[in-house]
């Protein structure tokens, strides 16, 4: 469900919150930050990317001579085979069920008002 800006998917004990441009189509965001929030209020953030937008940013990059055209790293990433939100979210609930998303994203600690 839309929450302003944000794109918020309820799951039992979490939800998944997105940040994609506005207008976006779901279906076809490529690079988006989220939040994994626990219905304690402790949060992990991430970006996500699929393998296209990788590519493509890192093809941007070497066009412009960066260095990062021949590598790429993010902190916080997570890269995905698939566009969309739903399949972002297919792979993210998969990470919370096996406890990895505490790998994989980066701990934000807790919400204030949780």
């Amino acid at each position: 469900m839309w929450d302003g800006p944000f794109y918020r998917v309820r799951r039992d004990g979490y939800e998944i919150c997105f940040v994609p441009g506005a207008g976006e189509d779901l279906d076809e965001v490529c690079n988006v930050d989220m939040w994994v929030i626990r219905d304690d209020g402790d949060r992990w953030s991430g970006t996500v990317f699929t393998l296209a937008e990788v590519h493509r940013i890192m093809d941007r990059q070497r066009q412009a001579g960066e260095p990062e055209g021949d590598y790429w790293w993010c902190w916080d990433g997570l890269i995905v085979r698939d566009a969309g939100v739903r399949s972002m979210v297919k792979v993210i609930d998969g990470l919370v069920a096996a406890g990895e998303h505490e790998t994989v994203l980066r701990h934000v600690g807790f919400e204030e008002n949780a």
